[in-house]
């Protein structure tokens, strides 16, 4: 299997650690997570964001170096900390609270060469500096773009957002988010709704544990759903898995129907297991020579 055109991928966005009440701490944030499936499966992404100048920040790039990413695009902030959210449970149901002003609400413009796919989510517009930056990051990528639609209230804004889906090529959401933004006519389906309003190319749509569709301009509906003997153990990094093997496709150029059902298997083999990535090169050289991707 080829590696598609030439380019990077590149991802834009936030990179954090979720903070548990047993002290315990996991790094991640979704376009982190995407990049280090990417690194594995040999694409070398490019991940931009911003970090702390503190211990957490040095956390982050020494994870990074020690799995071959690429940290060029890593910004180093003097006065914010690094990205935080403080999981709390009542009743054993989590909650979360996104720390503000973190760094990576502070990236700055940054130029890119050989872009050939653009990622990035909701969250890291939330606030001006960042969401200044993702608009001329997006006006100056010649690649496509792929929007992942994460809502943490409150920390969204119908129109703001609205205006990142403008111009998508590739979305990615799940079936409540779709119900919040999408259009409702009693002459249409709210998906082809709002995959035509915003001129997509395809509009991912999962559905937890029953799967996910993939609509497209042409008007082909495309179904994938997990086996009904998935080991579940773990399904916070299930919808990262799933992004990062579309985007795998997408750049490779794989047919979709292939492309949703590997990343399917590749979301489905995440979810049994603990976290949301995983730190064992051979779990996904597996994957890998199953799929013909270089190593």
């Amino acid at each position: 299997m080829s590696r598609g055109p030439e380019g990077h991928i590149y991802l834009f966005g936030e990179v954090l650690f979720d903070h548990f009440p047993d002290g315990s701490r996991v790094l991640g944030g979704a376009p982190f997570n995407v990049a280090w499936h990417l690194q594995a499966f040999g694409q070398s992404a490019r991940l931009i964001s911003r970090i702390g100048s503190d211990p957490e920040g040095e956390q982050v790039l020494s994870a990074m170096r020690s799995w071959g990413m690429n940290t060029d695009y890593i910004q180093v902030d003097p006065r914010r900390p690094t990205g935080r959210v403080t999981v709390s449970f009542s009743n054993g149901e989590p909650s979360y609270e996104i720390v503000t002003d973190c760094a990576y609400d502070a990236i700055e413009p940054t130029a890119v060469e050989s872009c050939r796919l653009l990622y990035h989510g909701s969250l890291a517009a939330r606030a001006a500096t960042s969401a200044a930056a993702l608009r001329q990051l997006r006006d100056s990528a010649a690649g496509s773009v792929f929007v992942d639609v994460n809502l943490r209230p409150p920390w969204w804004q119908a129109e703001r957002l609205r205006s990142s889906l403008a111009g998508a090529d590739w979305v990615k959401l799940n079936h409540e988010e779709l119900a919040l933004l999408g259009e409702h006519d009693s002459d249409g389906e709210p998906g082809q709704l709002f995959l035509h309003r915003y001129g997509l190319r395809g509009l991912l749509v999962t559905h937890g544990s029953r799967g996910a569709e993939l609509l497209l301009a042409g008007g082909e509906r495309l179904t994938v759903a997990p086996r009904p003997d998935t080991e579940v153990v773990d399904t916070v990094g299930a919808g990262d898995a799933f992004s990062a093997v579309l985007l795998l496709g997408l750049s490779s150029e794989w047919p979709l129907p292939l492309t949703l059902q590997r990343a399917q298997e590749f979301a489905a083999a995440v979810v049994g297991c603990r976290g949301a990535t995983i730190a064992d090169p051979d779990f996904y050289k597996a994957f890998s020579n199953r799929w013909h991707t270089p190593d």
